[in-house]
C-alpha cells in the first residue's frame, strides 16, 4: 500500500534543507496551509450562502472587491498574525504593507507577500480561483521591519506557492529545491502529496492569452499568436488556445501539461498589468524550479528591481522552449533595449 504523506509530514521531513530556519519556515508554511483550508471551505459554499457579490469597498488598484476577496484576505492575515513567524504581510488587497507587532512576532524574521484570491470574478461561474504567496527573509536587523524589507527581488524568495481551488483543491510550493503538489483530501482534512517533484515539459501545445486585447498587443506578441495558430507537424502546431481569466488556473494547467501563459503590455498598461510582488515573482519562482522560464518578453522576471509595493509587470511564463521562441518574436518584431540579459536567441 502506498504511503500517504501529508503536507505537515512533508514539511517536517524537509526541515533539514533549512537548518538556519530552526522550524520557523516550516511553521509558516503550515499556517498558510491551514488558512487555505478555511478559505477553501467558504469557496465551496459560495453558491449556497450570501457571500457572492461586491462589497462597497475598492482595493488599492481601483477594483471593486468581491466579498470572498475580503474574506480570504482576512483569513490569511489572521493566520499569519497568530503564527508568530511573520513580521510583515504585503497583500494585494491593502494599500500599504501590514506590520505585525504582537508579542509572539517580535522576533519574526519572515515577510509574506500574498494575493489572497486571484481570479475571484470567476467564482460566480464556478471557474477555478486561487491564492498566490511568496516568502522572504527580513533584511533589516534593528527596529521595525520596513517597506524596503518587502521590496526584494524575486531571486531573494525563500519559498513561494499557490493554492488552486478547483474540482480538487491543491497546494503547490517550492523552497528552491524543486516543486511539489499536495491535494486536499476532504475526508481527513489534510493536504496529501499527490504531485512529487513536478517537472514542466520543455514544450507544449497550449497557449494562454486574452486574445480580446489582440489589437492592443505589441507586434511581437501578435506575430507569436499567429505562429501558434499556423499548422506545422514538426512543432506540433497549431497550438490549442486555453484562457480562463484566472492566472493560477492557466499556469497550473500549463505546469502539468506544458504550455505558455502571456500577459503582455498594452496601450492601457504600458508596464504590464499583473503585480510583480504578489503574482509574477512567486509564479516565476515556482515555474523556474519546475524547469520552465518566466520573463517580460525581454528580461528574466526574478531579476527585476522592485521599486513599488504594487508594481506591475508584463509576463511570459511557461515551458522553456516556448518562452524562448516567444522572446525571439519580441526581439525581432518589438525590439527594445532590455535592462537585463534575457533567455535570448536570434530569430
Amino acid at each position: 500500500m502506498k504511503r500517504v504523506i501529508t503536507l505537515g509530514q512533508f514539511i517536517i521531513e524537509k526541515q533539514a534543507d533549512f537548518p538556519f530556519a530552526k522550524g520557523e519556515l516550516s511553521r509558516l508554511l503550515r499556517d498558510i496551509g491551514i488558512a487555505a483550508k478555511i478559505v477553501n471551505r467558504e469557496i465551496s459554499k459560495a453558491g449556497l450562502i450570501d457571500i457572492i457579490g461586491e462589497t462597497d469597498s475598492v482595493n488599492s488598484h481601483g477594483e471593486r472587491q468581491k466579498k470572498m476577496d475580503v474574506y480570504a484576505n482576512e483569513q490569511f492575515i489572521s493566520a499569519l498574525r497568530s503564527g508568530g513567524e511573520c513580521c510583515v504581510v504585503a497583500s494585494e488587497e491593502n494599500d500599504e504593507h501590514i506590520l505585525i507587532e504582537s508579542e509572539i512576532s517580535k522576533h519574526a524574521k519572515y515577510i509574506v507577500a500574498i494575493d489572497p484570491l486571484d481570479g475571484s470574478s470567476n467564482i460566480d461561474v464556478n471557474v477555478s480561483v486561487g491564492t498566490i504567496f511568496s516568502i522572504y527573509r527580513r533584511k533589516s536587523v534593528d527596529g521595525k521591519a520596513t517597506l524596503q524589507d518587502v521590496l526584494q527581488k524575486g531571486t531573494e524568495q525563500v519559498a513561494a506557492g499557490y493554492v488552486i481551488y478547483g474540482s480538487s483543491t491543491m497546494l503547490v510550493y517550492t523552497t528552491g529545491k524543486g516543486v511539489n503538489g499536495f491535494t486536499l483530501d476532504p475526508s481527513i482534512g489534510e493536504f496529501c502529496l499527490s504531485h512529487p517533484d513536478i517537472k514542466m515539459p520543455k514544450d507544449g501545445n497550449l497557449y494562454s492569452i486574452n486574445e480580446g486585447y489582440y489589437t492592443h498587443f505589441p507586434l511581437g506578441v501578435k506575430k507569436y499568436i499567429k505562429y501558434c495558430q499556423v499548422e506545422d507537424e514538426g512543432t506540433n502546431r497549431p497550438y490549442t488556445s486555453r484562457y480562463t481569466g484566472s492566472m493560477i488556473a492557466d499556469i497550473h494547467r500549463n505546469l502539468i501539461k506544458g504550455g505558455i501563459f502571456l500577459y503582455p503590455t498594452t496601450a492601457q498598461y504600458p508596464n504590464g498589468k499583473l503585480r510583480l510582488v504578489y503574482e509574477c515573482n512567486p509564479m516565476a519562482f515556482i515555474v523556474e524550479q519546475a524547469g520552465g522560464l518566466a520573463s517580460t518578453g525581454y528580461d528574466r522576471i526574478l531579476d527585476l528591481d522592485v521599486n513599488e509595493l504594487h508594481q506591475r509587470s508584463a509576463i511570459f511564463i511557461g515551458s522553456e522552449n516556448m518562452i524562448k521562441r516567444a522572446e525571439e518574436f519580441m526581439l525581432a518584431f518589438s525590439p527594445q533595449q532590455p535592462s537585463i540579459a534575457p533567455h535570448k536567441k536570434v530569430i
